[in-house]
C-alpha cells in the first residue's frame, strides 16, 4: 500500500462519516436533490453505505438523482424507485455501476434527461428503462460496454421517445448495420453518435435510415475513429455509389476520423446531394490526443500516429478531393481538417 492509497483511504473514510452523518439525521422527506461523487475513491465495501444513502434520500418528490461510482460491480437497487419513488425523478445520472431495471416496474415517467457513463446494462433493461419515459427530451450514454452499439441500440429505436431532442451515444461494444426504424424521433435536433468498435464490417450508409426516422434532426457528429481501417476503400471499389432519400432539416454535418471507407465516402456524398438544407460540412481525419499547443512559451508536440493511421488518413484527404468536394454546393462551408503538418510529416500513399 503506498502513500496514495492510504491518503485516498482517509478521504474516504472522512467521507463516509460525515455523509452517513448528515443523511442518519435526515428524515429523507423534501429531498429534491442527490448527488454522491465516490468516483475517486469508492470500493467494493462501500456498498452498504451507498445503499443506506439511497434508501434515506431516494422518496416521493425526488427530482434529481446523480450517483457517480468508480467500480461496475455496485448494482444499482432499483426496487427502491418503485412504490412512487421514482415517478417525480426529472434527472437521473448514473456512472461506475451495474444497473438492472426490469420491465414490472413502471416508474419513471417524469424523467427529462438520462445520462448513464461507464454502467453495465443491456439493451433490454435500457427499454425497460425508457419504456415510459415520454417525456424524455435527453439522452447521453456514454462507454456502456453491455449495449450494443449501431443498432443503437436497436431496442432503443424502437421504443416511443416522442419529445426527445438530443442524444448522444458513446459504446465500445460491437457494432451492426442500423436496421431499418419503424419509430419516428419527431423532435431529434441532435445526434451524436461516437462507437468505439472492434468491428470493421459496418455500412455507413445504413445510417440513413436513423436520418430518415428524425426529421427534425439539424445537427450530426459522427466519430468514427479507428487506428485500424479494414473497411473496402472507395479507390478499391470506386463503382456507382448509392442515394437516399432528401432532407430538409440538417444543418450542420461533422464526421471525426474520416477515412477512404467507401461507404462512408457515400454518406458524405447522400448529405450534399440529398440535404437541402446543409450549411456546415466539417471532415475531420485521425487526430493525435492530446494535440500541439504554445503554452507558455512551451511547444508541445502531437502524440506521434502509426504510419498506417498516417497513410489512410492521406487516403481519406484524397477521397475528399476526389469524390466530395466537386458535389458541395456553394450554400455549404466545407471544412477540412488534416493531421498537424507540423508534427506529422507527409507520407507516401
Amino acid at each position: 500500500m503506498n502513500k496514495k492509497t492510504c491518503v485516498n483511504d482517509e478521504i474516504a473514510r472522512d467521507f463516509r462519516s460525515k455523509v452517513d452523518q448528515i443523511l442518519k439525521k435526515h428524515s429523507g422527506i423534501g429531498v429534491k436533490k442527490l448527488t454522491i461523487n465516490m468516483s475517486q475513491y469508492y470500493t467494493a465495501k462501500d456498498s452498504c453505505y451507498v445503499n443506506s444513502w439511497l434508501l434515506i434520500a431516494v422518496t416521493p418528490g425526488i427530482e434529481e438523482l446523480t450517483l457517480q461510482l468508480s467500480m461496475e460491480e455496485y448494482n444499482f437497487p432499483c426496487s427502491l424507485l418503485s412504490n412512487g419513488s421514482g415517478e417525480s425523478i426529472r434527472y437521473l445520472h448514473l456512472c461506475g455501476c451495474s444497473f438492472r431495471p426490469t420491465a414490472e416496474l413502471p416508474w419513471l415517467k417524469s424523467l427529462t434527461k438520462v445520462r448513464l457513463h461507464a454502467v453495465c446494462f443491456t439493451g433490454d433493461e435500457l427499454g425497460s428503462l425508457l419504456c415510459n419515459s415520454f417525456a424524455l427530451e435527453r439522452l447521453v450514454l456514454t462507454h456502456c460496454d453491455e449495449m450494443v452499439c449501431l443498432k443503437i441500440p436497436c431496442m432503443l429505436w424502437r421504443l416511443s421517445l416522442p419529445n426527445l431532442k438530443i442524444a448522444n451515444i458513446n459504446s465500445r461494444n460491437e457494432m451492426a448495420n442500423t436496421p431499418v426504424l419503424r419509430s419516428k424521433f419527431l423532435h431529434l435536433k441532435k445526434l451524436i453518435i461516437r462507437p468505439r468498435t472492434t468491428t470493421f464490417s459496418y455500412d455507413y450508409f445504413s445510417l440513413v435510415s436513423l436520418i430518415d426516422a428524425c426529421p427534425s434532426l439539424e445537427t450530426l457528429i459522427l466519430d468514427v475513429s479507428q487506428e485500424k481501417m479494414e473497411q473496402v476503400s472507395i479507390f478499391t471499389d470506386p463503382s456507382d455509389l448509392r442515394k437516399g432519400q432528401q432532407h430538409h432539416k440538417m444543418k450542420r454535418v461533422k464526421i471525426l476520423g474520416f477515412t477512404s471507407a467507401k461507404s462512408l465516402v457515400e454518406l458524405t456524398c447522400h448529405f450534399l446531394e440529398s440535404v437541402t438544407s446543409l450549411e456546415y460540412l466539417t471532415l475531420e481525419s485521425y487526430q493525435s490526443i492530446p494535440r500541439c499547443s504554445m503554452r507558455a512559451n512551451k511547444c508541445r508536440k502531437c502524440f506521434p500516429l502509426p504510419i498506417d493511421v498516417l497513410r489512410e488518413a492521406q487516403r481519406g484527404l484524397l477521397a475528399i478531393r476526389t469524390y466530395i468536394e466537386p458535389k458541395v454546393p456553394s450554400m455549404v462551408k466545407l471544412r477540412v481538417v488534416e493531421p498537424c503538418r507540423r508534427c506529422h510529416a507527409a507520407v507516401e500513399l
